[in-house]
């Protein structure tokens, strides 16, 4: 079976050319799409539907620089672990801790300032980190890759936090 970049012929690379994915998703949509399938055999409808449904898997997949990155380590035998693997380096765990209390004292201030003060360095280090995870994937050093890739996941994820009290206050 086809990994998601020969699925669309690019290269296997961090680094992808959005415009070529997009033609590549439409062009493959325009050929598997369940609504060409319409008088087809059930069993051509079923695989018309399995390969649409793979598509739209991969292009989501390549889409997303966090996705990609967390694919592509997978790819080369990176087991992100993320459910068990909660080690990290110890200035990126106080760098959590206070993040945590900088959104902590926004919320209960109701800072929005605060708040998009903690945003905007929140995209700082999800920029760094991305510049990061791109370096480790171009030179193929998929696990310390895979260790700015699970970093990653934490901004993403407290970006959505922060994001949620931003929400709070608004209301």
């Amino acid at each position: 079976m086809k990994n998601h970049f020969e699925l669309f012929q690019m290269p296997e690379e961090f680094a992808i050319d959005t415009q070529q994915l997009d033609s590549a998703y439409r062009e493959m949509q325009g050929r598997v799409h369940p609504d060409k399938f319409v008088t087809a055999t059930d069993a051509e409808k079923r695989v018309a539907m399995q390969w649409a449904t793979r598509a739209n898997e991969a292009y989501q997949t390549l889409k997303s620089p966090l996705k990609r990155a967390i694919y592509l380590c997978e790819l080369h035998g990176v087991d992100l672990g993320t459910e068990s693997n909660t080690s990290m380096p110890m200035s990126f765990l106080m760098q959590q801790i206070e993040w945590r209390e900088s959104l902590d004292e926004a919320r209960a201030s109701k800072n929005q300032s605060a708040l998009e003060q903690l945003e905007s360095e929140l995209q700082q280090t999800r920029t760094t980190l991305l510049a990061l995870v791109s370096q480790c994937l171009n030179a193929a050093q998929y696990s310390e890759a895979g260790e700015h890739v699970r970093q990653l996941m934490f901004v993403e994820k407290f970006s959505d936090d922060v994001g949620h009290v931003f929400e709070l206050l608004e209301a």
